[in-house]
């Protein structure tokens, strides 16, 4: 057994660790960068890349499948599973190599091979092999995919989203079972791919959404090309043969049996925290076992031991892991000075077709009587209509009083681009009426928006205008 000494170690190699390794550096601290499993980070190898390939696959197949519609006729459509693919894996693949590369300019002496267990507060072993003693600690190992106890019997016939990339080939037929954004995304991108698929839920909601009628909307646009089966109990998942039989049974008491050659779980992710033994630390742990931490410094108590990315079970988002990592690595680096990082305004994208997409505050969390709602269709919006992509709806949300701007749900065409310009707005709390007063191209989605600002301004100030809207030379604009 080897003994090693830092002045920072982070565990995991991921997006938050990278970041938490950079900013400890750059304090011109000596770090241990810690990783037990491949590099590469989640997103890249099996999480938001992989997955946008696919996706992308099946946006061809349905513009393919929808050219008729403007009077386009290309001909039988012909989906090559293996050479889709063989694509998703080579630029996979690719954007992995990008990751690896940049960790192995990383200082050979820095990088430790390991899965890592505390043994004190300032004292991790890795396997069997090396002690590391550092007097700081960045926690960043990340989470992985929760497995319903009815499918650990499944054997290869249960999968994950990260098994779907290893694919040769596209299967016959899937049963997806969780509605959130993994599953809708997978599920969608498959069905267009010429897949058998059926989604199930335990609830009735899609991708997290909180605001009814946004949710009502995206059950709407997406149950009528997926077969979506909400409200669904999942009573049996059984191997016959080279198919799983697959049993529910509905709100209204219906029942179901089915074959399906995989079962996809997208039922959430489980952070990876289970041979850390956080025993050996002091700190204290909620209900589900994690330290307590503050989400502003990513501290943990007042300890030299801090959390970032997926592990903490709080924004599992990229962009959020490298926030949470960079403040994590600068406040290990300085401590005990420790400072509240930028967290940004909230920002969630679900790249089904319609987007959804969730910025700021949402119903959720907003309290009633504080604030006002406004809206627009996307079904006669001009824009969207030359598209053909005239489905969803868009609700703002501002405070009373103030009459700033607090953030929004939607379902429509281009949500990944407005969902930006409101996160913008929402992140320098930016009034409604200083929204209005920012340019809007004609025509664009975007003037989309300023329906809805407009219809959210009238509910502030409880006057409707209707010669507001007579500048607008095209319907939903």
């Amino acid at each position: 057994m080897k003994t090693l000494e830092f002045d920072v170690a982070v565990i995991g190699a991921g997006s938050a660790g990278l970041s938490a390794y950079r900013a400890a550096k750059a304090h011109g601290k000596s770090v241990a960068l810690i990783e037990g499993g491949p590099y590469g980070t989640t997103c890249a190898r099996v999480g938001c890349m992989p997955s946008k390939l696919l996706i992308a696959a099946a946006e061809a197949a349905h513009a393919v499948a929808e050219a008729p519609g403007f009077g386009v006729h290309a001909g039988d459509l012909r989906i090559d599973g293996k050479a889709v693919m063989q694509r998703v894996k080579s630029e996979r693949d690719r954007f992995v190599g990008f990751v690896v590369k940049g960790v192995e300019h990383i200082d050979a002496a820095e990088r430790l091979r390991g899965h890592a267990r505390f043994i004190a507060a300032d004292r991790l072993q890795l396997d069997d092999h090396t002690e590391v003693m550092a007097r700081r600690m960045v926690i960043a190992t990340g989470s992985s995919p929760q497995i319903p106890q009815e499918l650990r019997d499944l054997g290869k016939h249960l999968i994950v989203n990260d098994d779907v990339f290893a694919w040769d080939d596209l299967p016959e037929s899937v049963a997806v079972i969780g509605t959130g954004i993994i599953g809708l995304e997978l599920g969608q991108a498959l069905h267009r791919l010429g897949v058998r698929v059926a989604i199930f839920g335990r609830g009735g909601r899609l991708a997290q959404l909180s605001d009814d009628v946004i949710n009502q909307t995206a059950i709407d646009c997406l149950g009528g090309e997926l077969d979506l089966r909400l409200n669904t109990t999942l009573v049996s998942a059984k191997l016959a043969g080279e198919q799983v039989v697959v049993h529910t049974r509905s709100d209204d008491g219906g029942e179901r049996t089915e074959h399906f050659q995989y079962v996809l779980a997208a039922t959430g992710r489980t952070p990876n925290i289970a041979t850390l033994e956080f025993a050996a630390t002091g700190l204290q742990l909620n209900e589900r076992g994690l330290p307590l931490f503050d989400p502003l410094t990513m501290q943990c108590g007042d300890s030299a031991i801090f959390m970032a990315g997926d592990v903490d079970n709080d924004r599992p988002l990229l962009h959020e892991a490298t926030d949470e990592g960079r403040i994590a690595g600068d406040n290990a680096a300085r401590f005990p000075r420790v400072v509240q990082g930028l967290r940004r305004a909230g920002l969630g994208i679900a790249f089904t077709d319609p987007q959804i997409a969730m910025v700021g505050q949402t119903r959720r969390t907003l309290k009633q009587g504080h604030f006002q709602t406004g809206e627009v269709s996307f079904t006669d919006q001009g824009r969207s209509r030359v598209m053909r992509q005239n489905r969803g709806l868009l609700r703002v949300y501002g405070e009373r009083g103030s009459h700033r701007f607090l953030g929004a749900e939607m379902i429509g065409p281009r949500a990944e681009h407005i969902a930006h310009l409101l996160a913008w707005a929402c992140q320098n709390q930016m009034t409604v009426d200083q929204m209005l007063d920012m340019p809007f191209y004609h025509p664009v989605i975007e003037e989309g928006v300023r329906t809805a600002l407009r219809n959210l301004k009238e509910n502030l100030v409880n006057h409707v205008s209707e010669i507001e809207h007579c500048t607008d030379c095209t319907p939903g604009v």
